[in-house]
């Protein structure tokens, strides 16, 4: 298998933090989007989407989404489990995965989207879209400090898929405009965290 990378991307890191807690080491095919490699005719027959990251498979087709991409690698490596160990757990990690993709990490690129002058000319740009998008994001971050209160990770009480996807919304917003608040006691000690494992700078 080979990972098609690009090294500053939120996607590509949650996959590269979830290979590095399985202990998994790809080959990797660095793909540059600020000069366009991700718009060429031959990187749009690898993803029609011209998004990162893909897993090239052994049979030679291309498998996307980030959260596709750790499902597979669960499958192959089961441990550490990061999806949950049972249906109960699977199903309050799957809740809390969602939660931080649509109600984080959604929100945080929203902003970087409409208020970024890298996506002036690649994508549509709405000013007034940003603004809307840090108080979604502000909210939910606010939100997770009272639930962090009782329990030290996303879904429970240890590090699954949920904090992966969490961290590097947070990583996003901190360097794009949606930083952690001041303020937020529980969240900040999370962050403190995942922020120490060994793979947080997968």
């Amino acid at each position: 298998m080979k990972l098609y990378n690009m090294k500053a991307g939120m996607n590509p890191r949650r996959v590269r933090i979830f290979l590095a807690e399985k202990g998994v080491s790809l080959p990797t095919v660095e793909i540059d989007m600020g000069k366009g490699e991700n718009a060429t005719p031959e990187f749009l027959k690898i993803n029609p989407l011209g998004k990162l990251p893909v897993l090239e498979l052994d049979d030679g087709r291309y498998l996307t989404e980030s959260i596709a991409i750790c499902r597979y690698i669960e499958a192959l490596h089961p441990e550490p489990n990061l999806f949950g160990k049972d249906p109960l757990e699977q199903a309050f990690v799957e809740m809390w995965d969602r939660r931080m993709e649509h109600d984080l990490m959604r929100p945080m690129v929203d902003n970087f989207v409409h208020s970024s002058p890298f996506w002036k000319g690649r994508r549509p740009q709405v000013a007034e879209v940003a603004p809307i998008a840090c108080e979604s994001a502000n909210a939910m971050m606010k939100l997770l400090d009272g639930e962090l209160a009782s329990r030290p990770y996303i879904a429970g009480d240890r590090y699954t898929v949920a904090d992966i996807t969490a961290q590097c919304a947070l990583l996003l917003g901190k360097n794009t405009g949606t930083p952690l608040p001041e303020g937020l006691p529980h969240l900040a000690a999370w962050w403190g965290r995942v922020g120490a494992r060994p793979t947080a700078r997968a």
